[in-house]
């Protein structure tokens, strides 16, 4: 809402047009993402955050190539322009290229080492890579840029958990939720984390009250039928993994 309406006072400024595409891209507004880029085309195609807006709407379309390709050419209109770098690194890894997920990020830092997206970037690679004490000392340096990001604190969270610190996890995942009751993944894995630790009651509640936000969510309703089955109720087990197996086919 704050970035339409400073759209709205000025439709011909291009400073942070390149971060509201990529709130748009989360939010899946891919309607709204294709008339920001064309509106920042005609305002300055030479511009590097047209070429970020035009190329978050490719990437929300998984092209990711071509979207590479927009984010490049950013780079090339303003070598030293982090959220660029760090756009590529989100595609390479959207693309499991690791290690130029990992090039593209630490070229951002090296630009600007309080660019908190490169940091929590180069978190996800070592958290996929499963070399999770890594992965936490990238969250965490992030967080100490951005104290305010419920997605950074669960991040951390699934770091911890991950190294098997299940009470720093669950602390962390709260926090994560307590800054952003909507967050999905927040919810998510503490439930998981919950059911690690055999507290199954707080976990389904945790779940119920997901699958308000995330309806659809075939792993909501699978995590449900494990806790169910753990308790012993085949019958409601079985009601959630077909639910489950409903919204996502194998």
């Amino acid at each position: 809402r704050a970035f339409e309406r400073a759209r709205r006072v000025d439709p011909t400024r291009l400073e942070s047009c390149e971060v509201y595409s990529t709130v748009l891209w989360h939010l899946k507004r891919e309607t709204r993402l294709s008339h920001l880029a064309q509106e920042c085309v005609s305002v300055d195609r030479l511009a590097p955050q047209t070429w970020c807006a035009l190329g978050n709407c490719f990437s929300l379309q998984k092209e990711h190539e071509t979207a590479l390709r927009f984010f490049r050419r950013a780079l090339q209109l303003d070598p030293k322009y982090p959220y660029a770098h760090t756009l590529c690194g989100h595609e390479y890894f959207a693309n499991e290229d690791f290690e130029k997920a990992m090039t593209s990020y630490r070229a951002a830092i090296r630009v600007d080492p309080r660019h908190y997206n490169a940091w929590y970037g180069l978190g996800t690679v070592y958290y996929r890579q499963e070399k999770y004490e890594l992965s936490e000392y990238h969250f965490r340096h992030a967080l100490g840029i951005n104290s305010r990001s419920s997605v950074l604190f669960c991040y951390l969270g699934m770091a911890q958990h991950a190294l098997r610190r299940t009470g720093d996890a669950l602390e962390l995942l709260q926090r994560a939720v307590a800054l952003d009751a909507k967050n999905p993944l927040a919810k998510y894995e503490k439930a998981s984390v919950l059911l690690s630790d055999d507290k199954f009651q707080e976990a389904l509640l945790e779940l119920e009250e997901l699958k308000t936000v995330a309806p659809r969510e075939a792993s909501v309703f699978f995590l449900m039928g494990r806790i169910y089955k753990k308790l012993g109720l085949a019958d409601q087990a079985m009601v959630n993994f077909s639910v489950a197996l409903d919204l996502k086919p194998a």
